[in-house]
């Protein structure tokens, strides 16, 4: 079931998120994050208008997923990046595509026009996943990222949501 992140999922969402820094490329952090930025960033997130969702299995959260400004000058206002974050353990049974699907469907019903995907290059499963979803490969950063040791290489994906210019935001 996807539905609103609440602040009693900042726990879990927190789990999971860091669980990625610790053991992959997802996000190209390297420390950990506390409770309290993690709660900061919800309430940003909230207090902007933009998702923070979960997929709730069994009384637990399986994965979450938001999405935000691309970048901060108003020219990009039509455009948003996401991100989506599954448990490993339930990895491959499609709450990922679930989560962005919804995320798709809301930055549409939300008069945004573009989203945007950056992707560790390395991570097939998830450039294939975006690419079901009609995302186009937009173009590779090579070398820009540096975590455990090694350089590492971001794969830029966009999907267009709409042709049509919304009302002014």
């Amino acid at each position: 079931m996807i539905r609103q992140a609440t602040p009693e999922d900042l726990p879990a969402i927190l789990d999971i998120y860091n669980e990625a820094i610790r053991t992959g490329t997802a996000v190209y952090r390297c420390a950990e994050q506390t409770l309290e930025e993690k709660r900061v960033w919800y309430e940003q997130a909230r207090a902007s208008g933009f998702p923070v969702i979960v997929f709730a299995e069994g009384g637990s959260v399986a994965g979450f997923g938001t999405f935000g400004r691309f970048r901060a000058y108003e020219g990009y206002r039509y455009t948003v990046e996401h991100s989506v974050y599954v448990r490993p353990a339930h990895q491959g049974r499609g709450i990922g595509a679930a989560l962005l699907g919804a995320l798709i469907d809301t930055a549409g019903e939300r008069g945004y026009a573009v989203m945007i995907a950056a992707i560790d290059a390395a991570n097939a499963p998830s450039r294939r996943l975006h690419e079901t979803f009609g995302f186009l490969h937009a173009g590779t950063l090579h070398g820009v990222g540096w975590k455990f040791g090694r350089w590492l290489d971001v794969a830029l994906y966009e999907k267009r949501l709409r042709e049509d210019v919304p009302e002014a935001r």
